[in-house]
């Protein structure tokens, strides 16, 4: 097979939040897919880089009290550490904050602007009539249209998970100000995804795609391919489109340039490598990029239009795969199986991990499962019971009774078929790796390591070293295991690299995919090191402890503060009161509303409020009228679609605990300050 020159990518985290191990599915299988190929001695790049474009990135931030580029800059030291630990190894990683991003968004833009593909119009979007800025989705909160959660978000709902347009939220305000938002006109840019539509539909049926993902895409044919809406309004943490004031590029169109962005920034600090062989239209150079199937569209649809549109070369394939359940349910922070990459690295080895991901995923588009009791079996079973176990019991007896030194007769019962069996597979599990079948190559290495054990179970050299007329036989046996041992931890060595390396040191040799297609022993004389236990097993006590310790990092902590810390000077902006309910009534076509009638009493002048309050649930109005509550005298006053609420009422509440409005001691008068 000739030298192949490979650009190989996995989609961009998210710089808003810490990996886990659903994210590990994506970039162990791509890690084992480039250190496959870099073992076969291909020109092989793994790039990649943090997404750190958009409005959630802005939230994050502001509840942080920090900019967006800190923010971003340290999620980015907590992923390459997460992803080093978990020896995933990147030629190079980046971020979509960056200047190279920056340029190739824009000459991409300009480009397809040039070609005819960008459009204009007016659309109708929320607007913040008191900061006077058009409002993003995440910047608009309400009450949930489908389960009537209040304090959600504009696009989808954290707690049923519906998702829904900013519109459709029942009571939306702004994010910013807390002003009912009002509809207004506004200008946005579109990809017209349409005018390339044959060019697309041929890219969806080329062989670049799996069978499940092409069919999936032809739903979007038959519907027509709508224009791609690509702009979104300040406030937004992206970068601004090039004449136009107040108008950023839309995340998932800078995200996938940040492939383009990785690779320029690699290219940039080497001599060796130049940009333009793997990206240009005429490139010989194979681009992979894996991702999961909730982003396919993005990377088969919208992704290779605007490459071809604005004059770069397509992918040579998206490989596409499911998610991660654990013990056959969805990941869940009560129960402990939504585990942190650090977490688990707290508790057990990441070379357990990636075997297990590599038993279980193949080249489909299918969810594979975390069962917790079988990755312990598993692990122990064939890492530990079959594989390392051949070199244990074989390395010791080299080491003690030949000087550490290996025969290359290898003339046992059945050894010599066995070794040839074993290197005659070298075919078949690179085949393996190359289609990403990575559960088939771990099945027929582990058929290997049976067979090998086999063979040297029915010699027993534990026995046959008592008698030393037996000698050359149990050096034959051991030899014979040991050079078993350095074919299976060739074959394994894109999945567990860390276990490889440490068995070529003890064995004292490298091992290359070359070494496996030429099968042959080790030269006669050839010096092992001392053994050492190359891997433990799992314990259950250290599954429990990673699991519980996911089960705090979800529990609120009581010595924590519920929001974030606030100053002296903040709380000082409060004007809290005492005040009198003195009228409590229903509120027609409201399901959580009461409106309140409050009399804050003669140090305001009698003044009365009009407040509604979420408390229906748990009040009836006649238990309330007479009551002293306290309230946000100062709140700016709010426009409802019942009328407007002139403060807010305190209550407490807590999980499967009820609604309780607070109310002061005895003795306490309407128009009280609260101190």
């Amino acid at each position: 097979m000739k030298n192949r020159r490979i650009l190989v990518t996995s989609a961009l985290p998210y710089a808003n939040g810490s990996i886990h191990i659903g994210h590990l599915v994506e970039y162990l299988q791509t890690d084992i897919w480039a250190r496959f190929q870099k073992m076969c001695g291909h020109e092989c790049y793994y790039v990649c880089a943090d997404d750190a474009h958009g409005t959630p990135i802005m939230l994050r931030a502001q509840q942080e009290g920090i900019t967006p580029e800190e923010l971003i800059a340290k999620t980015k030291q907590e992923h390459e550490l997460d992803f080093a630990d978990f020896h995933i190894e990147f030629d190079n990683y980046h971020s979509t904050h960056s200047e190279e991003n920056r340029q190739f968004a824009t000459s991409m833009f300009a480009e397809l602007q040039k070609n005819g593909y960008i459009s204009t119009r007016t659309v109708t979007d929320l607007f913040d009539p008191q900061e006077k800025v058009f409002l993003p989705d995440r910047f608009v909160r309400g009450t949930c249209p489908k389960c009537k959660s209040e304090d959600q978000y504009g696009d989808n709902c954290e707690v049923c998970g519906a998702t829904y347009t900013p519109a459709d939220l029942i009571n939306p305000r702004s994010a910013i100000s807390g002003a009912e938002p009002i509809q207004k006109e506004n200008l946005h840019y579109f990809f017209q995804l349409s005018k390339m539509e044959k060019e697309l539909k041929e890219w969806t049926q080329s062989e670049g795609l799996q069978p499940e993902i092409s069919n999936k895409l032809q739903e979007w044919f038959t519907d027509g391919l709508q224009d791609w809406d690509i702009s979104r309004d300040a406030p937004y943490f992206g970068f601004e489109i090039p004449d136009a004031p107040g108008k950023y590029f839309y995340v998932w169109l800078d995200a996938p340039i940040g492939y383009m962005a990785s690779f320029k920034n690699l290219c940039d600090k080497r001599d060796d490598l130049n940009f333009d062989d793997f990206w240009k239209p005429d490139s010989e150079a194979e681009l992979y990029h894996f991702v999961g199937k909730d982003i396919a569209y993005f990377h088969t649809l919208f992704w290779p239009a605007t490459l071809m549109g604005s004059g770069w070369r397509k992918p040579t394939s998206v490989f596409c795969h499911g998610f991660l359940t654990v013990n056959g349910q969805k990941m869940s922070k009560s129960r402990g199986t939504f585990i942190k990459a650090r977490t688990y690295l707290n508790h057990l080895q990441p070379e357990y991990l990636r075997y297990y991901f590599a038993a279980k995923l193949n080249d489909g588009v299918a969810d594979i499962d975390l069962n917790l009791d079988d990755f312990q079996q598993r692990v122990n079973s064939d890492v530990v019971g079959k594989l390392v176990n051949i070199a244990s019991r074989c390395a010791g007896f080299i080491n003690k009774k030949f000087d550490g030194k290996v025969t290359d007769q290898v003339r046992v019962p059945n050894g010599e078929e066995t070794f040839q069996a074993a290197a005659d597979k070298s075919d078949a599990i690179k085949q393996c790796y190359e289609e990403r079948k990575y559960s088939e190559a771990m099945r027929l290495i582990m058929a290997i390591a049976d067979t090998a054990n086999q063979v040297i179970d029915s010699n027993k050299p534990w026995e046959r070293i008592k008698d030393e007329s037996n000698r050359t036989e149990v050096h034959q046996v051991c030899s014979f295991g040991l050079n078993m041992f350095r074919i299976l931890i060739g074959y394994l060595k894109p999945v567990m690299p860390t276990l490889a390396a440490d068995a070529e040191k003890f064995l004292n040799t490298s091992i290359s995919w070359q070494d496996l297609d030429y099968g042959q022993p080790l030269p006669e004389g050839h010096q092992i090191n001392k053994f050492k236990p190359l891997i433990t097993r799992i314990e259950q006590k250290a599954v429990d402890n990673m699991i519980e310790e996911s089960k705090q990092d979800a529990a609120p902590q009581a010595s924590d503060p519920v929001d974030a810390e606030i100053k002296i000077d903040d709380f000082a902006k409060l004007d809290l009161r005492v005040a009198r309910i003195a009228k409590a009534e229903h509120v027609e076509g409201a399901e959580k509303l009461l409106q309140l009638t409050l009399d804050l009493g003669e140090p305001t002048g009698g003044v009365q409020r009009n407040v509604f309050a979420g408390i229906k649930s748990a009040y009836a109005p006649e238990e309330l009228e007479g009551k002293l509550v306290v309230m946000v005298a100062n709140l700016a006053p709010r426009k409802m679609r019942f009328g407007v609420s002139e403060g807010m009422v305190l209550a407490a509440s807590g999980e499967n605990e009820g609604l309780f409005v607070i109310h002061p001691d005895s003795g306490a008068k309407p128009g009280m300050r609260v101190k």
